[in-house]
């Protein structure tokens, strides 16, 4: 490992912490400062869909307002009961300017009228690329769970 790949696998670590950081404050505008202007975030219907033919698009490209917008009704409408994320991988492409993180998520949202709970719970795979604003989150794919020594 050279000095850069550890400077830049910091700044993606720091990516991942800065979204842990959004969630938990239930921030819309600092996670959408993450995003790349072409995010794309296609979602498995459940956490054990693994073939991605079974996959949708609830979001679309990025659209700042749209999304800002939907990320406030669910801070809105839920509250947060746990947010735990454990970052198991970065992957740095050899050219330096796109990197690829695994993240192990358990995070319990609870709807504040009914007390429902929406449980996010699997491992996401995150994609990232260095612009001229710095890194940005381009991809995401949803929750999976996998059935390794992880439990996840």
């Amino acid at each position: 490992m050279t000095a850069k790949h550890d400077v830049l696998s910091a700044e993606i670590q720091e990516m991942i912490d800065t979204e842990t950081r959004a969630w938990d404050q239930q921030d819309p505008e600092l996670l959408v400062s993450i995003f790349h202007p072409d995010m794309v975030w296609p979602w498995p219907p459940n956490n054990t869909a693994h073939n991605p033919l079974e996959w949708v698009f609830i979001q679309g490209r990025f659209n700042r307002d749209r999304w800002r917008g939907e990320l406030r009704e669910l801070f809105e409408t839920h509250a947060l009961v746990h947010n735990h994320r454990e970052t198991l991988k970065i992957e740095l492409s050899a050219e330096g300017d796109g990197a690829f993180a695994v993240v192990d998520v358990d995070t319990l949202w609870q709807h504040r009228e009914t007390g429902e709970n929406f449980h996010w719970k699997g491992r996401a795979g995150k994609g990232y690329t260095l612009t001229g604003d710095g890194w940005k989150l381009i991809f995401h794919t949803g929750l999976l769970i996998y059935s390794d020594k992880t439990g996840i």
